[in-house]
């Protein structure tokens, strides 16, 4: 515990305390305004901060609850019991930080929070002045960023060809003709977590074939990055702890943070050359659970929304197009005024969006690609410059280049940033999509799938069961219209069985619709249901309409090898 120290968030003298009403209390600083939950019964006092784990939103009293314990987020939805600290809508899923109390002498009360010291103030390093050119920033493609720092090239997230999430997303922006080659020239990658537009099989193949040995760093997530390492024969994967300065060179270290939402599978990274910070926190929604460092050189984050399945694979009930689009024009909007106000607390020198960069290219997507609608990363800009207008923002196009030491010392310095050349070709008209669907369609007609046992035999294998939920699965042409040669089958989860019709008991029941190559070729090869689902290859209806978050949490990371 030498690197803890504690601090005091809220105190109150003993009339506050005595003030307390049984049950649910919300109490706000009055140092700093934020905003507290303590509960009181007779056993005592819990406490937790008024701020949902699931992405941050604020609890206010849930009226529904009869019995004084549940507080409901106001931006999800979500429903806490206070009096256990664990999640009850969705249920099975989170189980909420608490703080100490403390009771002085005189009645007193005192919230209190451990406080690790943040590891970046680790070994600090006065920074040293950057000559011109001795850093420079290459915006790539997505979130593919080449960092030069010194004699070092530095490459993030290396989404450079193909599509991810099967067949759902293509890139929007056609990288540098060179960006392949230097890639594989790089001196190290870090991939920042599993999904496939960070994670790019395609890509990968590339560099494997070419430089299987070049130096990968990942964070030490308990859901590997690289789960399906079969894939590509990369030889030099680098697993490292969070929090550690890993040092390459005299001048240049990086250490890898973990997300406080997702603390299994997404990463966000520090790298200091010199003295001089670069922030990316890719697509972290809180990025190390809100502590990040201030006044950063450099600071990259997504900014598009529009990358999840939900609303857009949902159907019936509420699913309305005009719900669809309302529910994403509020998300949007909630987006952009949470990166702004990040950026304003954290006041780094300069901002550039990025990881956002995609579309619903394939002529099947049309409807996915006219209503998911997205932030464009001017319209963030714009918001970071009326809230924080000192902060120089940058929107970055394909092979244009940011000059660190340039832009430092005269933000205004045209030379700073270097567009492509007129000539270059910014947004993409062709991605090729014959070759990736055959490749996913030829799932299809494999052997395994003339045989019905095999349903049997990958739930099975998955091994999801005692919950109270039955989902049809319909395999499906490009129009969610059933296959003639597709399977339409039952899973009851409660024991794992395989009906012909729904139970008699009372049940919570799902139906999807999956087209039956991205299905298929998933089930083959092991890939992720996220490919079906952020991939917007399929189409849900609940019954009732409520989120299952245990299952839905096993069902998007199941993943089978046959090797």
């Amino acid at each position: 515990l030498s690197n803890l120290e504690t601090i005091v968030l809220l105190s109150l003298d003993a009339e506050a305390v005595g003030s307390l009403k049984d049950g649910i209390n919300f109490k706000k600083s009055p140092g700093d305004g934020k905003c507290y939950i303590i509960y009181k019964s007779s056993e005592g006092f819990k406490a937790c901060k008024n701020q949902c784990k699931h992405q941050g939103g604020l609890f206010i009293q849930d009226i529904e609850d009869l019995d004084g314990r549940t507080v409901k987020c106001t931006k999800h939805n979500w429903k806490l019991n206070v009096s256990t600290m664990n999640y009850v809508n969705p249920p099975d899923s989170f189980l909420q930080d608490e703080l100490d109390v403390e009771i002085s002498n005189d009645g007193g009360l005192q919230l209190v929070e451990l406080n690790p010291i943040d590891p970046w103030l680790a070994d600090p390093r006065e920074p040293l002045e950057l000559l011109e050119g001795e850093v420079k920033v290459t915006y790539m493609t997505h979130a593919c960023m080449e960092l030069k720092l010194g004699q070092k090239r530095f490459m993030f997230d290396p989404w450079l060809k193909g599509p991810a999430f099967a067949r759902g997303w293509w890139l929007l922006h056609e990288p540098p003709t060179d960006s392949l080659d230097r890639l594989c020239a790089a001196d190290l990658i870090y991939i920042s977590h599993m999904h496939s537009d960070h994670l790019s099989y395609p890509t990968l193949k590339v560099l494997s074939e070419r430089r299987p040995d070049i130096p990968i760093y990942v964070g030490d997530t308990s859901r590997p990055v690289f789960w399906l390492q079969s894939q590509v024969k990369l030889t030099n994967i680098n697993i490292v702890c969070f929090g550690v300065w890993q040092n390459i060179d005299e001048h240049l270290r990086f250490m890898i943070l973990m997300d406080g939402v997702h603390p299994e599978m997404d990463t966000c990274i520090i790298v200091e050359y010199k003295g001089h910070m670069i922030l990316n926190t890719v697509d972290c929604t809180r990025p190390n659970g809100g502590r990040l460092p201030q006044n950063v050189d450099l600071m990259m984050s997504d900014f598009a929304g529009g990358a999840s399945g939900f609303p857009m694979t949902f159907c019936g009930g509420k699913y309305t197009d005009s719900w669809k689009a309302d529910f994403i024009k509020t998300e949007r909007k909630k987006l952009l005024c949470y990166k702004a106000q990040l950026v304003r607390s954290l006041q780094p020198r300069i901002f550039c969006p990025f990881a956002g960069y995609f579309v619903e290219a394939h002529p099947s997507d049309r409807y996915i690609k006219d209503t998911n609608i997205k932030n464009s990363a001017q319209d963030l800009n714009a918001c970071i410059t009326k809230l924080a207008p000192d902060v120089m923002t940058w929107t970055p196009k394909p092979g244009s280049v940011l000059d660190l030491g340039v832009a430092l010392r005269d933000p205004t310095n045209s030379e700073a940033i270097t567009n492509p050349p007129a000539c270059a070709k910014i947004y993409k008209d062709s991605w090729d999509f014959a070759f990736y669907v055959d490749e996913l369609n030829s799932a299809i007609s494999c052997e395994i799938f003339k045989h019905q046992s095999w349903i049997q035999f990958y739930y099975t294998w998955a091994g999801f069961k005692n919950y109270n939920l039955v989902v049809r699965v319909i395999e499906t042409d490009d129009n969610f219209e059933p296959h003639p040669d597709g399977y339409n089958y039952l899973v009851d989860f409660l024991d794992l069985s395989f009906p012909t019709k729904r139970p008699d008991r009372e049940h919570s029941y799902i139906e999807t619709k999956n087209r039956i190559g991205v299905m298929r070729y998933v089930v083959l090869h092991g890939r992720l249901w996220d490919d079906l689902y952020i991939g917007f290859q399929n189409r849900i209806s609940r019954d009732p309409d409520i989120y299952h978050h245990k299952y839905t949490h096993f069902i998007t990371y199941i993943k089978v090898s046959y090797a």
